[in-house]
């Protein structure tokens, strides 16, 4: 709907395009269950680990993330603040959802490995602004509330952001040995 209402690019990454073009039916997780099924929609570019996307005078440059699905998305940028140069990371998301099949999963073989991936990635990267692709990962509200009360620096949370991948590292571990023990 965004990409016929603006005339927006939909850019995806490699991985996600089937699911993206299929309107959902080819998700490893969700393809089945009708009430989460859309519109298919043509991807207009075919995003790749290291690419950049220009925005005007920001570049953003992709990570991929998988796990949560297949081509999951991490962005980084860089902004100029004053005299200093600030490191922004805005998460795709590092969440099992409930019902994800971490062990001998037909649909997803390399889920947990791929998983391990995304951590390691999040883990490497240095930064400063920490945001992601639901308010809820960096406390959104909050700092806004604090943005507006004058706080220039809110959004400023590295240890937020490394204390937010620590702790869906924990609960990744915690339900990958769950179901190993439960010989799923």
């Amino acid at each position: 709907m965004i990409k016929k209402l603006t005339g927006a690019k939909y850019m995806v990454m490699e991985m996600d395009v089937p699911v993206i073009e299929s309107g959902g039916k080819s998700d490893f997780q969700y393809g089945n269950d009708p009430t989460t099924l859309y519109p298919p929609t043509k991807v207009d570019r075919v995003l790749r680990d290291g690419d950049e996307v220009k925005l005007g005078d920001a570049v953003l440059t992709v990570h991929l993330t998988p796990g949560h699905t297949k081509g999951c998305t991490t962005w980084t940028m860089k902004v100029k603040e004053s005299d200093k140069i600030r490191d922004v990371v805005i998460v795709g998301s590092p969440n099992v959802n409930p019902g994800y099949k971490l062990v001998s999963n037909p649909t997803y073989p390399r889920i947990a490995e791929d998983f391990e991936r995304t951590f390691q990635v999040l883990m490497s990267l240095p930064c400063d602004y920490f945001l992601g692709a639901h308010g809820s990962y960096f406390d959104m509200e909050t700092k806004y509330a604090q943005l507006k009360a004058g706080v220039s620096t809110a959004f400023i949370d590295p240890v937020g952001y490394k204390n937010y991948v620590a702790d869906r590292e924990r609960a990744f571990r915690k339900e990958l040995a769950k179901q190993k023990s439960a010989g799923n």
